[in-house]
């Protein structure tokens, strides 16, 4: 494929962003309830953990599936055999146990990758990052170019997600539900097997699961009379803002780019959590448009054999980072931990 094909994407006066809108739907049917995630209350609230519901009526909307969870949905596409050749794959040995960097939750700048041997060159691709080039961090970690990271306990960088995707519900009605544990043994059985007077020790019997338990009124899921939609934005303004000479700076923005729009693109499984299995609806096909700066929009559409092409070429003129292992050091860990303790919130 052409890899000059998308550089108006990212060449200045190009478009600002690239939006992609998914209509989804329950894979049991249309109606069914589902399942949204729960969330701690306020810190110093006294409320229960909930779902997060805006507005009322017609006007709610309920976020079913948050931007960093997406991004973890996301970013093991590149742990496929399809798409593991797009990028490095880093894999720690800690204490026998192989972790890839793509499974790591802070990504480059997680306490396990900074406890290895690629300490110090994760340190100075931040670095890099930071004067403005990210060709290193691209060679060891692109994924944290694409989906962000905050390297919060060494250099203090912190690199914007390039694919923001979130899934929401609008129009849902809040339902709740109760249940009720019914044991297995009388309680004269239990005094005699166990030893113990049942009025006594009701709750302590009740609490181990020997007795009946009611779990009283509780979230039941949401029921959704408007529309499911997954929407992902392509950051391309922060695209551009990589490099560094204009050759390598070049090459590496459509390294980033074919990644991030893969990402964006390619199908995952919506099995979001118990309750809440979505899939796409057959009856609206994708949307996607180009957004300019001045607030102009432009349909387009990408493939996943587009993108899949496109990231592929990239990769190849760009030069994919080589794969790497690493072992765990406890002296570095402990260095780590120790220089933790000493900052102070939020440094």
């Amino acid at each position: 494929m052409d890899i000059t094909k998308l550089d108006s994407w990212i060449s200045e006066g190009g478009p600002s962003a690239f939006v992609l809108k998914e209509r989804l739907e329950p894979a049991g049917e249309l109606g069914d309830v589902i399942f949204p995630p729960t969330f701690a209350p306020p810190e110093g609230s006294n409320d229960s953990p909930g779902y997060i519901i805006d507005g009322e009526g017609e006007n709610s909307v309920c976020l079913l599936d948050s931007v960093g969870s997406q991004s973890n949905r996301l970013e093991p596409l590149f742990l496929e055999e399809r798409y593991r050749s797009f990028v490095p794959q880093i894999v720690m040995d800690v204490e026998g146990r192989k972790l890839n960097l793509l499974e790591l939750g802070h990504r480059a700048a997680d306490a396990v990758a900074r406890s290895t041997g690629l300490a110090e060159d994760l340190r100075k691709a931040f670095e890099d990052y930071d004067k403005g080039d990210g060709t290193e961090l691209a060679k060891i970690a692109p994924t944290s170019i694409v989906f962000g990271a905050w390297d919060s306990r060494e250099t203090y960088v912190k690199i914007p997600r390039l694919v923001n995707s979130t899934i929401r519900a609008y129009d849902v009605e809040k339902l709740t539900r109760a249940a009720q544990y019914f044991d297995a043994l009388e309680n004269e059985e239990i005094e005699t097997a166990l030893g113990l007077d049942v009025g006594k020790e009701n709750k302590k019997l009740s609490k181990a699961g020997f007795l009946d338990a009611p779990s009283g009124r509780t979230h039941g899921g949401i029921r959704v009379r408007g529309r499911i939609e997954r929407t992902t934005i392509l950051n391309l303004t922060a695209i551009r803002a990589l490099g560094a000479s204009e050759e390598r700076g070049q090459a590496l923005r459509r390294y980033i780019l074919g990644l991030a729009l893969l990402a964006a693109a390619a199908p995952v499984d919506l099995f979001l959590r118990q309750g809440c299995f979505l899939v796409h609806s057959l009856e609206e096909p994708p949307r996607g448009e180009l957004v300019y700066r001045d607030g102009r929009r432009e349909s387009f559409l990408v493939t996943v054999e587009e993108a899949e092409a496109y990231a592929r070429a990239a990769a190849s003129s760009f030069g994919v980072g080589e794969d790497r292992e690493a072992k765990f050091d406890k002296k570095l860990a402990q260095a780590v931990y120790k220089k933790a303790s000493k900052q102070k919130d939020g440094k």
